[in-house]
């Protein structure tokens, strides 16, 4: 069964026959891919009144060892959050009493960002819906094609130096 990007790998042949488009197939539907998986993953953290940079914050500082606290520096090196998505998340996150931040005890001029009972409380929450979507997300492959494309992606970051 032919897709979207069969449809355009097929234009590209027609009209660049001299051109090798095959990575295309791949860029192209891993686009597409990331795309539809950001739209399914949004539903499912707007229902618990959270977007992707929330969600990654509270569950970096969640997974974290007990008692769940990181400075600002390590909760960006641990989360797929930019600095500057950190501090603006961070403002949000405490102003909805989700997160608290005080002062480094190691380091009298920076913080230490910790989970609140009501932070814990809703990524606990959250969690299982999120892994329920992507479970459905991935429903089509069997586990161990789902292995052997966490594996290939893997070594494509790695390529890519992406740690």
């Amino acid at each position: 069964m032919a897709d979207h990007v069969d449809l355009v790998l097929g234009q590209w042949h027609a009209q660049r026959p001299d051109l090798d488009v095959s990575p295309m197939a791949v860029i192209g539907r891993l686009s597409r891919l990331a795309r539809l998986v950001d739209v399914e993953l949004g539903k499912t953290f707007a229902a618990h009144d959270l977007d992707r940079a929330s969600f990654d914050v509270l569950a970096t500082l969640r997974r974290s060892a007990p008692p769940h606290r990181l400075t600002p520096t390590e909760l960006m090196r641990a989360s797929m959050v930019t600095s500057g998505a950190v501090t603006q998340r961070l403002d949000r996150l405490e102003a909805r009493g989700l997160v608290v931040r005080t002062p480094n005890e190691h380091d009298g001029r920076g913080v230490v960002v910790a989970l609140t009972d009501a932070g814990r409380d809703l990524i606990d929450r959250t969690l299982p819906d999120h892994l329920a979507t992507e479970n459905r997300l991935l429903s089509a492959l069997s586990p161990d094609e789902r292995t052997a494309l966490a594996d290939t992606l893997k070594q494509l970051l790695e390529s890519l130096n992406d740690k």
